[in-house]
């Protein structure tokens, strides 16, 4: 071979080289930035998602914390209609045995009633083990007395029963000053930690119910144990020293970088100390961060390999057609795929992989927003009566409320109580106690239908009836034909006078304006449906208009 042949072939293989790393660095300046690009994105999606955590666990907590404050009140309304009642039925002897008898003590959130006089011994309990008790020196027994008022004690454990509880005490001196005793109500803390559940499925969190004193009243599932105990040092620190106003949260993070939260049950010692480790959050997070940095190195690889091997339209287009179609999934386009037949045969796993991820979380949206509806549905709707139940009555007639505002309508209430349920159930047992409540609420429906009314469980053996557009004088109509249709279903009681089941009805009506609330129509007919247990049962009570008459002295004068 001659000199100058040698030299061309040289010459030939420097520039093919040359173009091959040319090929090479082009590769690395398209792949390069994606790659960046990518790594930007992965970080501010998982900024994104931790916050986004944070706050529905603030939202959650939130939610058990009005949850704890419904129990509370509840708790305090029961209370203080003990105490109309013990007060009344004192004047004539037959206090213990009246409250016993005519008070709903069934709540889930109650365990006992008991009756303490001034010197702080029990003479009526719903427990036996209780009569005779002496609280005299229980601190919230004291304060209730000093403030005339309702109290909440902290974490006590029961001469008694042995078992610990927290008390809620109310003097029957707030409504009548001449009558010294005081009501005590415990609270069931099991029923306290049940309302937390919907807590349990979040990873990193523990939520607890405190008392003034740091030991743990309730928990969530995961934090059952700790009931009874001292809640840790850094959580309890904070949460006895923060002050947030009643409905909010304050926050802030410890050493180990929890997010803490702290709200207040207003009425109470107690505070919702709620926990959530962060790091234990973000654990699947930044799993799927180190995947898709192997998921970025292998296209780089792959980039490389094919600059070397094929040139530049190999690598780039595949990459911009996948980039392309992850961005349109990533914006919310479920049916986005990639398509097979524009890459060529390095990239076919690569593209089968992502269609079948988009297809699985295309399959897991849809299954989600299906849950959801479903899950709104149930929330409203009470399953054994087939009506609503207390919290679709409430959205219910806070929308008649509003809409009676604007339209100057009146509103009017029906509140309906089976007569002797609990001997029912106690005669009958629980499943036929059920089917009856099932048959009521059929025809309750029946006469909401009839009526153009809006019928709902409220609870227990309770049930209500919301008659927008009408007066005292329709709604006690209606009430007369309920108890009517309930007395005709001629279901059997063998423990009621009546022999049948039958119902008191309390009706209420109201003139809606911007100075009074919902709440004071349902107090109303609560009152008038106490008056009618009062009076004898299987009767309908009219409590008038509600800015005219007073729930309460309308209940004691019945």
């Amino acid at each position: 071979m001659s000199r100058i042949a040698i030299i061309r072939k040289k010459a030939k293989l420097r520039g093919l080289l040359g173009i091959r790393a040319r090929l090479v660095i082009l590769a690395l300046i398209l792949v390069c930035p994606m790659m960046l690009d990518r790594v930007r994105l992965l970080e501010h999606t998982r900024a994104t998602q931790v916050a986004a955590v944070a706050n529905n666990v603030a939202t959650l907590a939130q939610r058990a914390a009005d949850a704890q404050r419904e129990v509370i009140s509840s708790v305090e309304a029961v209370l203080k209609s003990a105490a109309y009642i013990h007060a009344g039925a004192s004047q004539i002897g037959r206090g213990c045995s009246i409250l016993r008898a005519s008070l709903r003590v069934d709540l889930p959130s109650v365990r006992m009633l008991s009756v303490a006089d001034g010197n702080g011994i029990i003479h009526c309990s719903t427990s036996s083990m209780f009569v005779g008790a002496d609280v005299s020196q229980r601190a919230y027994f004291r304060k209730a007395i000093e403030i005339h008022d309702f109290v909440v004690s902290d974490f006590v454990v029961g001469a008694q029963s042995g078992k610990g509880t927290i008390l809620a005490a109310y003097p029957v001196s707030a409504v009548d000053a001449s009558e010294e005793a005081v009501l005590i109500a415990g609270i069931n803390l099991d029923w306290l930690s049940d309302i937390m559940t919907n807590l349990a499925g979040h990873a990193g969190l523990s939520v607890a119910l405190i008392d003034g004193e740091g030991t743990v009243l309730a928990a969530s599932p995961n934090q059952r144990s700790r009931i009874g105990h001292k809640l840790d040092d850094a959580p309890l620190k904070f949460a006895l020293g923060a002050d947030p106003r009643d409905r909010e949260l304050a926050t802030a993070h410890d050493d180990d970088g929890r997010l803490l939260a702290v709200s207040r049950i207003s009425g109470t010692n107690a505070r919702l100390v709620t926990t959530l480790d962060e790091s234990v959050v973000s654990a699947a997070i930044n799993q799927e961060i180190r995947t898709a940095y192997l998921e970025l190195g292998l296209v780089c690889l792959i980039a490389l390999l094919g600059a070397l091997i094929a040139a530049e339209r190999l690598i780039v287009k595949p990459i911009s057609v996948l980039t392309s179609t992850a961005r349109q999934f990533a914006h919310g386009d479920w049916s986005a795929r990639a398509n097979r037949a524009q890459l060529p045969s390095e990239f076919q796993p690569l593209a089968r992989a992502f269609n079948a991820m988009a297809a699985q979380l295309g399959q897991r949206e849809r299954e989600l927003v299906a849950t959801n509806n479903s899950l709104a549905v149930m929330a409203s709707m009470d399953l054994l009566s087939g009506l609503a139940n207390r919290r679709g009555f409430q959205s219910r007639l806070d929308f008649e409320w509003m809409r009676a505002v604007q339209n100057g309508h009146g509103v009017a209430l029906l509140m309906l109580d089976v007569d002797h349920f609990k001997m029912f159930n106690d005669s009958y047992g629980h499943p036929e106690g059920d089917a009856c409540l099932s048959r009521i609420g059929e025809a309750l429906a029946g006469v909401a239908n009839d009526t153009g009314g809006f019928a709902a469980r409220y609870g227990g053996e309770e049930f209500c009836l919301l008659l927008p557009e009408s007066d005292a004088t329709v709604a006690a109509t209606v009430g007369e034909m309920v108890r009517a249709t309930i007395e005709r279903l001629a279901l059997p009681h063998r423990t009621s006078v009546f022999q049948r089941v039958t119902i008191s009805v309390g009706v209420a009506a109201a003139l809606p304006t911007d100075g009074n609330a919902p709440s004071e129509l349902v107090e109303a007919a609560d009152a008038a449906l106490y008056a009618a247990k009062h009076r004898g049962r299987n009767t309908v009570v009219e409590h008038g208009i509600m800015r005219i008459a007073d729930p309460v002295s309308m209940a004691i004068a019945s």
